[in-house]
């Protein structure tokens, strides 16, 4: 039914492209500030140094590098990584200034509308797996540094896969429709009524860092639901609410402890795992310590959900009483008795938001499979954690969860064993190892 009523969404957006050809015609006027005469393979000069650098850090913030380059390969922003997406698999282009395989022959008018309206060389458009809709807000200023660091990238010679979604996703014309729905182009306006830390870390967070694309739920194709930044699904992971509530979000963190965690991947309750450790790791543990904080103040400022703590379940509930006996045996060694766990090391399981969320999606997956924290230039010895599919049956991965969610303060939905059943196939790991069929431990 999901896939019937997303599919019906598509046709549905095609429907409605036809009427608004003139104004994506007309949409990316703003970048004519841009040239079209240079080339991106064109030679740099000695005086372009300065705008090379700025750009780099640009490129940092926008988090480039994560999608342009394959987890595989050791040459950046060469492409060939599949974003995975609820429509399909969607290849990350080559735009290294390759002139063959990569963004060589673009001018920087090309560049700009690409980057900022989602539309590629030849007036194609490009699917919203490139944040379009959040670099849009990217200031002239900042996109010429970009073009410019992109420039000085080595070329590197690598054909991506086409990207070849199923019916009726592969019908690009209908992506005139989604912009129609869910793209404003409008650059990134200053509120006169904040502060200037306050207006940087906007800009930061809906433009560069594009946060939304992860901590903001989507609807059935793929635009923004008006919940911003209270958290989403993503499959095997939940961004979760990054806002001034202080449940589920941020709200009991300090600016500084929000500023420790962009920049060590850890702060005292929190180790970032998942695609979150993968941004601090490429991203945000380059940012200025005053664009960090300017990111802090503008996501506490920001209005959370009306989650609130329910009650816990009572300890003599029996799936509280297995996941506790479970816990004690294989987690306090690093979590410690009391939940507390090791600071910048394992995470505290008690009095984190990110354990009490609505969505336990993050919670099962690391226990299945494990993880790792971001590696850092201020933390490089970063924590891992070992998986547990192969001894825990899907009732005890149930047990175990819910009662993390419910030990120490903690109060959240239970876990069925249905979830992680799921989570399980998502993940393509095995079932339990028959050896250990029937170990309450």
């Amino acid at each position: 039914m999901k896939k019937f009523k997303l599919a019906g969404g598509i046709v549905a957006a095609v429907a409605v492209a036809a009427g608004v050809m003139l104004w994506m015609n007309g949409s990316t006027a703003a970048d004519d500030v841009a040239g079209n005469h240079t080339r991106m393979d064109a030679p740099l000069n000695a005086s372009d140094a300065a705008a090379i650098a700025r750009g780099h850090y640009v490129a940092l913030a926008g988090d480039c590098v994560a999608c342009h380059t394959a987890p595989e390969s050791k040459q950046a922003y060469s492409g060939g990584y599949a974003i995975s997406t609820p429509f399909g698999g969607i290849f990350a282009s080559n735009i290294t200034p390759d002139a063959e395989t990569g963004i060589g022959s673009w001018t920087e008018r090309d560049f700009f509308r690409a980057v900022r309206h989602g539309k590629g060389k030849e007036g194609e458009n490009l699917y919203p797996a490139m944040p379009y809709n959040a670099y849009v807000k990217v200031s002239d200023q900042d996109m010429h540094d970009l073009w410019m660091y992109m420039r000085s990238v080595k070329p590197v010679h690598n054909a991506v896969p086409e990207t070849n979604l199923p019916f009726p996703y592969n019908i690009r014309l209908a992506m005139m429709g989604w912009n129609l729905l869910f793209f404003k182009n409008a650059p990134f306006k200053p509120d006169l009524t904040q502060t200037a830390e306050w207006n940087r870390g906007a800009y930061l967070v809906e433009g560069l860092e594009h946060c939304a694309a992860c901590h903001t739920a989507k609807n059935l194709i793929g635009g923004d639901t008006s919940d911003y930044l209270q958290g989403s699904n993503l499959s095997e992971w939940y961004a979760p609410e990054i806002t001034s509530n202080k449940v589920t979000g941020i709200g009991n963190w300090t600016p500084e402890q929000v500023v420790q965690y962009l920049k060590l991947g850890s702060n005292h309750v929190a180790v970032a795992s998942g695609p979150m450790a993968e941004a601090v790791t490429n991203s945000t543990q380059y940012l200025t310590d005053a664009d960090l904080h300017a990111i802090a103040v503008y996501l506490k400022s920001q209005p959370g959900s009306e989650r609130r703590k329910p009650l816990p379940l009572p300890a003599d509930n029996p799936q509280m009483k297995m996941g506790a006996n479970l816990y004690e045996v294989n987690c306090t060694a690093c979590h410690s008795s009391d939940g507390t766990g090791i600071p910048h090391l394992a995470a505290s399981l008690a009095d984190n938001p990110a354990i009490v969320g609505p969505d336990a999606s993050s919670l099962i997956t690391t226990v299945l499979q494990g993880g790792r924290g971001a590696v850092t230039h201020g933390n490089p010895t970063s924590g891992a954690m070992p998986g547990f599919a192969w001894k825990f049956t899907d009732e005890q991965v149930a047990a175990v969860t819910t009662y993390i969610r419910n030990a120490w303060g903690n109060a959240a939905s239970p876990v069925e064993a249905k979830e992680v059943a799921g989570k399980r196939g998502v993940l393509k790991l095995p079932p339990q190892m028959p050896a250990q069929s029937g170990n309450p431990r």
